[in-house]
Order: structure tokens, then C-alpha cells, then sequence
């Protein structure tokens, strides 16, 4: 588990793994001609490592918590996207089933971590 001996919010996997479902989003929609949409879902990939990040550069167990939380519900409306994509063809079964799977082991490891922070009551060296 993450604990407070971590030197800063790259060392998180929680944030290791937003990075890199963002990376993935980004490739498989590529040549997706739906700007708009396409806008919309990689912003919600951005999201979550962003507000991981956020989360934890502001140095206080409450503000990490809150946007631990925030970062999860970026994670829900992620998969409601992928799902609409999928549906519009977008995306193919595989990227689908890949991408959606990976979003709600990662909002499961985002909740884990909440659960620690708020059991620890450990602050971080931030």
C-alpha cells in the first residue's frame, strides 16, 4: 500500500495509472472525427491523475481526500463515455472491454487509497 514515506505524487500508482489510461485513450481514439466527444472523454482521462496530483501537492489529509474522490467520480464518468463510444462505434469491443476494465480497477485502487489516507491520518512527506 501507498503510505507517507512516498517522495511526491509521481511515486503514487493511483497517478502512474491515470497517466497512463490517459495515454491510452488518447491512442485509441486518434482517428476519431467526433471532436467534440473526443474532447469530452480525454478530458475525463485527464482528469484523474490531474486531480491525484492536486490532491496531494496541497498537503493537507482533508483537500487529498476530497480530490481523491473527485478523481474517482472522473473515473465513473470516464466509463460512461467509453461505453457511449462504444456504442457509436468508436471504439471496438476489445479497446471497450480493455479500457473499461482498467478504469474501474483504477477507481477501486483510488478508493483503497482514500480508506488509507483516512485510516492513517498519516501525513505525507509533501
Amino acid at each position: 500500500m501507498e503510505g507517507s514515506e512516498r517522495n511526491g505524487f509521481e511515486d503514487l500508482q493511483i497517478w502512474k495509472d491515470g497517466i497512463d489510461l490517459t495515454v491510452k485513450t488518447y491512442s485509441v481514439l486518434n482517428s476519431c472525427k467526433d471532436y467534440g466527444f473526443k474532447d469530452q472523454i480525454q478530458r475525463a482521462a485527464v482528469s484523474i491523475p490531474s486531480n491525484i496530483s492536486e490532491g496531494y501537492e496541497r498537503h493537507t489529509n482533508k483537500e487529498l481526500i476530497n480530490f481523491l474522490y473527485i478523481a474517482k467520480g472522473s473515473c465513473g464518468e470516464y466509463r460512461t463515455q467509453l461505453k457511449i463510444a462504444y456504442l457509436l462505434h468508436y471504439i471496438n469491443h476489445s479497446h471497450f472491454v480493455n479500457l473499461n476494465q482498467f478504469a474501474k480497477t483504477l477507481s477501486s485502487k483510488i478508493y483503497s487509497f482514500i480508506k488509507f489516507v483516512e485510516n492513517k491520518k498519516v501525513e505525507s512527506k509533501r
